[in-house]
């Protein structure tokens, strides 16, 4: 079971005119306290000693990288999906828009390292209820158990792809070695 020293919550202004309104809003003009009113009473007071409140911009990277991490809520952009996918964790999914459902269609029927919503925004609000049972079920349930496993083998190819001689790694060696002789053909031409 994971040990929890503290939740994190990066938070932002919520949605007032259209579902995927505040994903197009985050980090506009720092709102930083003004966040906090949303909340309910007495929160901060209550959460103060398990839980840290982000009122902007997060190193991802170095949250998904700590082992107290059990699970990842992603909108799926390809990026965020290999940083989770990097580093061993799982991904309850909330695709927005662009390439995003379809990344989650991958993630979820292909390569089986997320869940999701019965639903998905920003055709429907989701609630806590439906939140809870995902968490619950990617880290209590059997699935969950399953869904962790497979996370950490394709942490593991991740990780031989790009060590040197991977094939991530090999594949920038070569585009690298490209670029250099288009860059000479270049200079000689002119």
């Amino acid at each position: 079971m994971y040990n929890f020293n503290k939740f994190i919550w990066v938070l932002w202004q919520p949605t007032i005119k259209s579902l995927d309104e505040s994903f197009f809003d985050a980090g506009k003009g720092g709102a930083g306290n003004e966040v906090l009113r949303f909340l309910l009473g007495g929160f901060t007071a209550r959460t103060r000693d398990i839980g840290i409140i982000l009122l902007s911009w997060a190193s991802q990277v170095v949250i998904l990288s700590h082992p107290s991490v059990g699970a990842f809520l992603s909108h799926c952009g390809w990026n965020s999906t290999l940083e989770s996918i990097v580093n061993g964790v799982p991904i309850i999914i909330w695709p927005l828009y662009a390439e995003q459902r379809l990344n989650g269609t991958l993630l979820t029927e292909e390569i089986g390292v997320v869940v999701q919503p019965k639903e998905l925004p920003p055709k429907k609000i989701v609630g806590r209820e439906e939140i809870e049972k995902l968490v619950r079920m990617v880290m209590v349930e059997k699935e969950g158990h399953a869904l962790r496993a497979r996370v950490r083998d394709l942490k593991s190819s991740a990780l031989k792809a790009v060590a040197k001689g991977g094939s991530s790694y090999e594949s920038l060696c070569k585009m690298k070695e490209d670029c250099q002789i288009r860059i000479r053909h270049i200079k000689k031409a002119h």
